[in-house]
């Protein structure tokens, strides 16, 4: 009924907050049957992993008026109402206009976002204290129709080689669906863009090293049955489902970093709210030390420079995205066409 709620007792840096679920017999995965209870025990169970990977980042939030196959929107800033333990941090987006957005500093603040009906976490790939400046290089590989996940695996181990060339050491996760998301830790000392242009830099290797296999084409119709780089994730403001995140699929599955040494064995929808905490608890956080020793993106720099020189210079942006400097004139996102 309406009034229906409970208290969650959650660790915090002074003690146990208290705080409020309401409707928490409300399903939110129909054909898994898991409940908003659910997810806000599963984040209280994963809270320090999750927090290693996406807290103290700018954040977006994928929340949902009811269940997971139904409409959702994205909150970016601190609803009237948010706890003080909930903080903002000002951003510039893309359209060059300031805005606070929300970030998680412990878990009570996870399980609020919860409380809101957030179940995808969007971080930023950047911290809260330099959002102009990402700590983070993410690479999305994405298979196209006619691959399946193993395809992904074999292009990541490869993508791992590549990055280890130029200097940065690597780690993987599932996407929660079909995918993978390699990151690499990197100084914080280069804009968006930069960082966009070592991704390219990195993708154009890897296809190069597998021109039957991978495509950084961001036209559809181009790619064929081979796994997209998308290096547009590597934007201002685009963003991926964090390590740890519930994604919003019927068998309520996990973002959920792997080990390399595991990664051909792996089945991603395996990964769960209801089967992680266990993961967590008996194998560990494979994303642990991410953060330790930041590399620097300076060797695919040169290669991207390399490139400019032999005449590949910047690909498409998405269609949404404010023009930047340097980019191509742009066409519609289908370069197909039909006729009556």
């Amino acid at each position: 009924m309406a009034s229906e709620a409970m208290i969650l007792d959650v660790d915090g840096p002074d003690g146990v907050r208290p705080v409020r679920v309401s409707s928490p017999s409300r399903v939110l995965w129909p054909r898994a049957g898991l409940t908003k209870l659910d997810l806000a025990r599963y984040l209280v169970d994963v809270a320090p992993a999750f927090l290693r990977a996406n807290g103290g980042r700018p954040v977006s939030l994928q929340r949902f008026g009811g269940d997971v196959d139904g409409e959702y929107f994205f909150s970016k800033n601190p609803p009237k109402g948010a706890p003080d333990y909930v903080r903002s941090v000002g951003v510039t987006y893309p359209s060059g206009r300031s805005h606070p957005q929300l970030v998680l500093d412990e878990p009570a603040s996870v399980v609020w976002a919860a409380q809101m009906n957030t179940v995808v976490f969007h971080p930023w790939a950047s911290r809260a204290e330099a959002p102009d400046l990402p700590d983070e290089l993410r690479i999305d590989l994405d298979p196209q129709p006619g691959t399946d996940f193993a395809d992904v695996v074999v292009a990541a181990h490869v993508l791992r080689a590549v990055l280890g060339e130029a200097g940065l050491t690597c780690f993987v996760k599932t996407s929660g669906n079909r995918g993978l998301h390699v990151f690499a830790p990197i100084l914080p000392v280069h804009e968006f863009l930069e960082v966009r242009h070592a991704v390219i830099a990195a993708g154009r290797e890897l296809e190069r090293r597998m021109p039957e296999q991978v495509t950084t084409a961001w036209w559809k119709e181009e790619r064929g049955a081979r796994i997209f780089v998308d290096y547009n994730q590597a934007n201002r403001d685009r963003t991926m489902a964090g390590a740890y995140s519930p994604r919003a699929l019927p068998h309520a599955p996990v973002s959920c970093p792997v080990r390399w040494d595991e990664l051909d064995g792996v089945d991603p929808a395996s990964f769960t709210i209801a089967t992680v905490p266990e993961r967590l608890r008996t194998v560990g956080d494979p994303w642990e030390d991410l953060h330790a020793v930041p590399g620097s993106i300076d060797g695919l720099r040169g290669w991207w420079d390399r490139d400019v020189d032999n005449g590949l210079g910047e690909l498409p942006f998405p269609p949404d995205f404010p023009k930047m400097p340097g980019e191509p004139m742009r066409v519609q996102p289908s370069r197909a066409r039909t006729r009556d």
